[in-house]
């Protein structure tokens, strides 16, 4: 993992995050989350580049992303994986991340327009699943799409206060939960708000 860590990391400084922001740009250089309208934010780096790693994403993973958003962490997702299936339920912000990561040069990444809290079935099972809204419980959905050997990251909790977990389903099918950071992200809308 140490060299897939450092070329993470290298990939990362490298993003230009004002690019991914139509409006705040100046603010962009900021470690913290900052409103991309409709009542969304765009993460704080450190902790896009914390959940990045943590997830661990191969060559080979097939990435399921919940909440594109800006489509910041969808580059650093694409870039490391083989593909990536990323759902946005707002109509707006979906066709500019779309956009954004056209003009950037990605074939691997499946946009869908959906309420993200039951996944994308179609596509899994997924190596690795990236949920970047709070859900009160962990879906089941969700944990029904990801593989054997898999991962998944999301944040569980209140609107107020959510603990970022990381979810290893083994290969028997065995969920084991480790709890990496407290956070506040915006609500998973839909059946876990």
């Amino acid at each position: 993992m140490k060299n897939k860590e450092k070329d993470i990391r290298a990939y990362f400084n490298k993003l230009d995050r004002s690019f991914f922001m139509d409006r705040f740009k100046e603010m962009a250089s900021f470690d913290e989350a900052i409103p991309i309208g409709h009542e969304q934010t765009i993460s704080q780096p450190s902790l896009v580049l914390e959940m990045t790693l943590a997830l661990e994403p191969e060559t080979d993973s097939r990435v399921l992303e919940i909440g594109t958003g800006s489509g910041f962490q969808t580059s650093l997702l694409a870039e490391f994986a083989s593909q990536v299936y990323t759902v946005e339920r707002i109509e707006e912000l979906y066709h500019r991340a779309k956009e954004r990561l056209d003009e950037s040069g990605f074939s691997n990444i499946s946009f869908k327009l959906d309420d993200g809290s039951m996944g994308w079935e179609e596509n899994a099972p997924y190596d690795r699943i990236m949920v970047t809204a709070a859900a009160s419980a962990i879906p089941e959905e969700l944990l029904n799409q990801l593989a054997f050997g898999g991962k998944m990251i999301i944040p569980v909790g209140s609107s107020f206060s959510q603990e970022l977990k990381l979810i290893e389903k083994d290969e028997n099918g065995k969920i084991h939960s480790t709890v990496l950071n407290h956070v506040r992200f915006v609500p998973l809308k839909g059946k876990y708000e």
